[in-house]
């Protein structure tokens, strides 16, 4: 069977760990070779660098330091896969934080910043340093964002990740209008409750909405990881623009 990924040059942010780590994986494991860019190298939950396991399993992959809320870094992620792979035809900008349970009445002006800087700005830079030099590429690309269920619904105390990764989804729609003449696809995925290091440390999150979801589980990396794929791959050759949401229904009846 053809590995739906060969020979593309992908670049993935936040890939050291939970879905990030899984999207890699998956995709290395389906011919790609690997940028993984994120601020550092060890996984959260434990065990083998990405870069490493991928390349220990016979994979093309690297490994580059970055902080997504600076564009200098986003830069020099989207320089070295070019280098070192040949082009860029798949952007993962999926690096994102999760401030914890908090009213407006406890944010202030340095959890603003410090959130949107990485949830929004990220992904908004990420996209644009790609889209540079896809559009310079006779196949164009395509960019897959994580957004998340908290950017379709409101959800309490959860007032700034709400607006950050409601402006994912948003800009995700704009981005495919004004990319798509180029050749260049922009989709995003909205996860719900998916089990990671970041969504377990915090009691508050994990496992409190299972008997709601109409799946009867919380997700996994490998549920979100699936999904980028299909949307990374020519599978989704005339999918854009679109929101995919990865809850096992828990906002069906929204």
């Amino acid at each position: 069977m053809t590995e739906r990924l060969s020979g593309q040059a992908t670049l993935i942010t936040g890939a050291s760990s939970g879905n990030g780590r899984e999207i890699a994986l998956t995709f290395a494991n389906e011919g790609a070779s690997v940028t993984v860019a994120d601020i550092r190298e060890e996984p959260r939950e434990g065990g083998t660098p990405t870069h490493e396991l991928i390349e220990e399993r016979g994979g093309e992959a690297q490994f580059v330091e970055t902080d997504v809320s600076s564009v200098d870094d986003l830069q020099r992620a989207v320089d070295e896969t070019v280098e070192a792979f040949g082009s860029l035809d798949v952007m993962v900008n999926n690096a994102g934080v999760f401030p914890g349970m908090q009213s407006i009445s406890e944010v202030d002006e340095e959890d603003y910043d410090w959130l949107m800087d990485i949830n929004l700005k990220g992904v908004i830079f990420g996209s644009k340093l790609a889209a540079e030099v896809m559009r310079e590429q006779d196949d164009g690309g395509a960019i897959v964002n994580l957004s998340s269920i908290a950017g379709l619904n409101g959800f309490d105390d959860s007032s700034l990740y709400c607006a950050s990764k409601g402006g994912v989804a948003n800009v995700t729609r704009e981005l495919a209008m004004e990319l798509g003449p180029d050749g260049i696809r922009v989709n995003a995925i909205n996860p719900g409750i998916i089990e990671t290091a970041m969504t377990t440390e915090d009691e508050e999150v994990a496992g409190t909405m299972t008997e709601t979801i109409p799946l009867q589980r919380d997700g996994t990396p490998e549920d979100v990881a699936d999904v980028a794929l299909f949307l990374a791959s020519d599978e989704a050759a005339y999918v854009t623009g679109h929101n995919l949401v990865v809850d096992g229904g828990l906002t069906a009846g929204a």
